[in-house]
């Protein structure tokens, strides 16, 4: 399989990102695979970090608290306030970003 380009990666990440619900998420919380993107972040450009396995902006945004695996009291807040996300899959994570109302 040819290898993408970063704008070629970058327009296929954004082709696949859309909205999820809580319900929907879930599943994908049950198995650990959930990453949280604080709002501040660019989905596209977080998901394009994790598809070329670039780990030093990663640990970057990690270090100051910009993503983290989601947690139980993520998943209460979401529960109780039936949440919807902007994800997309980087395989095996899902990165969501709550949608926030305003």
């Amino acid at each position: 399989m040819e290898e993408l380009n970063d704008t070629e990666l970058k327009q296929k990440i954004n082709l696949e990102t859309g909205k999820l619900t809580w319900q929907e998420l879930q599943r994908h919380f049950a198995r650990g695979v959930v990453v949280v993107i604080d709002p501040t972040l660019d989905l596209v450009e977080v998901a394009h970090s994790f598809a070329r396995d670039d780990k030093e902006k990663v640990q970057h945004w990690a270090d100051n608290g910009q993503l983290h695996r989601a947690s139980d009291a993520d998943a209460l807040e979401w529960q109780e306030e039936n949440s919807a996300f902007w994800s997309v899959v980087v395989s095996p994570w899902i990165l969501v970003q709550p949608i926030t109302q305003h």
